[in-house]
């Protein structure tokens, strides 16, 4: 078998920025045909792979990863820290350890089975995505029902043992207050029926929720955030931003330096994220927020008006209720002296995807999110990833496959 780190040293060396990894899923497709494993690529360029079951009573396990990076297409010069103990670059770009050293473990797994065919299993199925730094075009392109495991590990987290098990969806609530009556801020000032929409965003995001809403076990299960809010007479603004020959930072600065302050404005927006892997805790700050916008109109209205739109941009990852797996990956960590962490995570991965899909044989994806590499500093120039917990990593998973087939 060839050394998982040379074989992740090979895979880093391939600038793939997402939607630019063809040479990488070339290199891939070279290894596995001279390893005569059967992989391909399927009508969007993710390559599959698939070991045949040696024992057809036994169910397959399906392995993922992504093959993009967060970075550019520019070459990738790799060393070794001081120490030996890392692997990082020469600091003038990522590492592409994420999701690389997941790659790799994926392709040490499939290696490992094509040269051990007396080791009894149901199947491995290895998924490795396009783009998901980007826009998880990749994942969302997958041939679902062509695969037939019900359990997936997505090797994509940042630490080594980390074992997580929900993840938060995703949401964008966006408000808008309008006013009907504008005018000028000296000779209509006194107009009491004139509302400055900007004055009344302002007023009413201080009563909206914002930050943690929820916390389960100590992890985080329901927040919000504002991230932004435009108000004023900002369109003018752009407009004199945009007939300018040189722009200086910070632009918002600049920005808000060539918007007019005589106005009266009539028009206001604020952006939030909602993240929850809850839906009743969703569904409750949603009505949070609803209950904010009511008594705003029922104070303002017919003079201003407030209106929220929600739009999901990513549907949960819940808990499975079949907890076997999780039983199997702490016998797995035990046998291989990780200390496993079970948990979920405020963010969004492919497994988000997996979760609200079926199989083959229509049964819902059981997706779990694993780190197989310790990566410091990841989607940075000063990313490194510690050599061993590589193998460590690659043993851990293949103690979860045994284990998984036993």
């Amino acid at each position: 078998m060839v050394d998982i780190i040379e074989l992740f040293e090979q895979l880093v060396k391939i600038p793939s920025p997402s939607l630019g990894e063809k040479n990488l899923s070339d290199k891939i497709l070279e290894f596995t045909y001279n390893n005569k494993i059967n992989a391909c690529y399927d009508n969007y360029n993710n390559v599959i792979i698939r070991i045949p079951a040696t024992d057809s009573a036994k169910k397959p396990l399906l392995l993922s990863s992504h093959m993009d990076v967060v970075g550019s297409s520019a070459p990738v010069e790799i060393r070794y820290s001081a120490d030996k103990k890392f692997i990082e670059t020469d600091k003038t770009r990522t590492l592409g350890a994420d999701d690389k050293a997941g790659v790799a473990v994926c392709l040490s797994m499939a290696e490992f089975l094509a040269n051990n065919p007396d080791i009894s299993h149901g199947g491995l199925e290895i998924v490795l995505t396009r783009d998901e730094e980007t826009g998880m075009t990749g994942i969302n392109n997958i041939q679902f029902n062509d695969l037939e495991s019900e359990n997936v590990l997505v090797l994509d987290s940042d630490k080594l043992g980390f074992y997580e098990i929900a993840g938060a969806g995703y949401g964008k609530i966006d408000i808008e207050v309008t006013t009907t009556l504008g005018g000028h801020s000296g000779n209509d000032i006194q107009d009491k029926k004139r509302y400055n929409a900007a004055k009344l965003i302002a007023d009413l995001v201080s009563k909206l929720p914002n930050g943690l809403y929820k916390q389960e076990n100590g992890f985080t299960t329901t927040s919000c955030n504002l991230g932004s809010i435009v108000a004023g007479a900002v369109d003018i603004g752009i407009e004199r931003l945009l007939e300018k020959s040189e722009i200086k930072k910070p632009y918002s600065k600049t920005l808000i330096s060539l918007c007019p302050d005589n106005i009266i404005n009539t028009s206001a927006y604020a952006h939030y994220s909602l993240r929850s892997s809850s839906k009743k805790y969703e569904e409750e700050l949603l009505k949070k927020f609803n209950k904010e916008i009511d008594k705003f109109n029922k104070k303002y209205l017919p003079l201003a008006s407030a209106k929220l739109d929600y739009k999901v941009h990513m549907l949960p990852f819940e808990k499975a209720s079949n907890q076997n797996m999780q039983k199997i990956a702490k016998k797995a960590a035990l046998k291989t002296n990780i200390d496993l962490k079970v948990q979920t995570f405020h963010a969004g991965a492919e497994t988000h995807v997996y979760a609200n899909k079926t199989n083959k044989y229509n049964a819902k994806f059981l997706p779990v999110l694993v780190g197989v590499a310790n990566i410091e500093s990841m989607h940075s120039s000063n990313e490194r990833v510690e050599v061993e917990s590589i193998r460590k990593g690659f043993e851990f998973i293949k103690e979860v496959f045994l284990e998984y087939n036993r």
